[in-house]
């Protein structure tokens, strides 16, 4: 409810036209000309008139006076009785076509700041659009007590609302589960939502199992479909936020509606933060796996490296040696025999073939080394999270299905119909055996890892949070 401080911000609200300065220049001495148009620029923006004991800061005062060519100092003279100034402000509220401010605008008004307070609970910010609106519809602004008043029963209306509609549709059962939340968790020394809200610590397949846990209790409160769209998301966000840093004491002495609201704020987002945290969880654990792999591979390449060496002078000589006979027209076998006996010719063969690394000299292969880490959670994670797909990332969606039919055992092995399109060439042959016949999908994984994790992230969508 200031008026502007900017010289920018006076020039677009306080800039008179020629009729404003005609309408100005009726009043008698520079006094009253200065005070009237002083009101004038206040009670068009924000809106109010000046009341008594009101200030008027001097930046206002030296704009308007230099517009009017008018030595502020007799400012202090204005209106020594408080009859003209209440003159000089009913004479501009009829100029200007404003109302005062009447009970039926305070209802209007808080019926208004209700549906807008739905969404936000910052009063300032409600305070700006009553201000904005009593302009539009030209009515005269009340005194800051009123618009204080004003917005703090609205946002208590709000408030209201707002637990009614996380609350009033629980069942008995489920207030029952959500007041248990505030209790010791069986076996530890946490109330049930501390444990809730922790995060994992490892990306290890005992923390995944964990957070898998957790999900499941949230998902067993069984809350409607819909809840969380049924109010905005900045008062859903803010109410679990706050809930967040609550102890379960101090929620237990909420009244019933507000207590059981805020639980199922807190159900709501922390359903979406754990769905979160577990694909991230899982994300890391395959960035572990293949980073070990990928080390394991350098290892055993560093180990063989001598061998590997010898074996290659070795066989520099029995080339060497074919060479020169296939030039003279000698025997091969005899050729390779005067280099070495043929008994380690073939032992030499028979170690190459177990110090060669795949084609590609890739460390991919590895990987099925650490699969009993990843089958030690994958199936309940793919239980507990539900997948969607656009169109696009349909292919996607159905291999999903198929790996969770293979983890519930209604598929024994993956048919030969199976989904592969978006899989890369790279990882082609790890899915697929030499009969062509398709292998378990085995691993998921994000950005620049297997093609069915990078699809996940992009293409796949679980329905509760990701």
């Amino acid at each position: 409810m200031s008026p502007p401080a900017t010289e920018e911000e006076l020039a677009r609200h306080y800039s008179f036209s020629e009729r404003d300065l005609s309408l100005i220049r009726q009043r008698r001495g520079e006094a009253n000309r200065l005070g009237f148009a002083v009101q004038l620029c206040l009670l068009r923006f924000p809106g109010r008139g000046l009341e008594a004991g009101r200030e008027v800061s001097d930046t206002v005062i030296q704009w308007v006076g230099r517009q009017l060519r008018i030595d502020t100092s007799c400012w202090l003279s204005y209106a020594s009785r408080a009859q003209t100034r209440r003159e000089h402000l009913v004479e501009l509220r009829s100029w200007l076509e404003l109302t005062p401010f009447r009970l039926s605008d305070f209802r209007r008004s808080r019926s208004f700041l209700c549906a807008l307070a739905m969404r936000t609970d910052k009063g300032a910010l409600l305070a700006a659009k009553a201000m904005e609106e009593w302009r539009r519809l030209k009515v005269a602004a009340p005194p800051v007590e009123v618009l204080d008043r004003l917005c703090a029963s609205s946002i208590t209306e709000a408030n209201r609302r707002v637990c009614a509609l996380l609350a009033d549709s629980l069942s008995t059962a489920q207030q029952e589960r959500l007041d248990a939340w505030l209790r010791v968790k069986p076996g530890t020394r946490l109330t049930w939502i501390t444990w809730l809200r922790q995060s994992p610590l490892k990306p290890n397949s005992r923390q995944m199992m964990e957070h898998i846990d957790r999900l499941r209790e949230f998902q067993s409160l069984g809350l409607p479909d819909g809840l969380d769209r049924r109010i905005h998301q900045n008062r859903l966000l803010k109410m679990a936020r706050e809930g967040g840093q609550m102890t379960s004491r101090d929620l237990g002495k909420y009244e019933p509606q507000r207590k059981y609201a805020t639980l199922v704020a807190l159900a709501v987002e922390g359903t979406a933060t754990v769905i979160d945290q577990i694909i991230d969880l899982h994300d890391r654990i395959i960035g572990r796996l293949l980073n070990a792999a990928r080390h394991k591979h350098q290892q055993r390449f560093q180990q063989s490296g001598r061998r590997i060496n010898d074996q290659l002078l070795l066989y520099g000589k029995i080339g060497r040696a074919l060479v020169k006979a296939k030039a003279e027209g000698g025997d091969a076998f005899a050729a390779i025999e005067n280099v070495m006996p043929w008994e380690e010719f073939a032992a030499g063969v028979a170690e190459t073939g177990k110090l060669s690394q795949p084609e590609e000299f890739d460390f991919l292969h590895l990987l099925a080394e650490s699969w009993p880490t990843i089958r030690r959670y994958a199936p309940a994670m793919l239980e507990a999270l539900q997948f969607k797909a656009a169109p696009a990332g349909r292919p996607v969606l159905e291999a999903v299905e198929q790996i969770q039919a293979l983890h519930a055992g209604s598929l024994k092995e993956l048919p030969a119909g199976a989904p592969t399109a978006f899989i890369r060439k790279r990882w082609e042959k790890l899915v697929r055996t030499d009969q062509a016949q398709l292998r378990a999908l085995r691993f998921v994984r994000t950005e620049k890892r297997p093609a069915l994790g990078r699809h996940l992230g992009q293409r796949l969508t679980p329905v509760q949070g990701l």
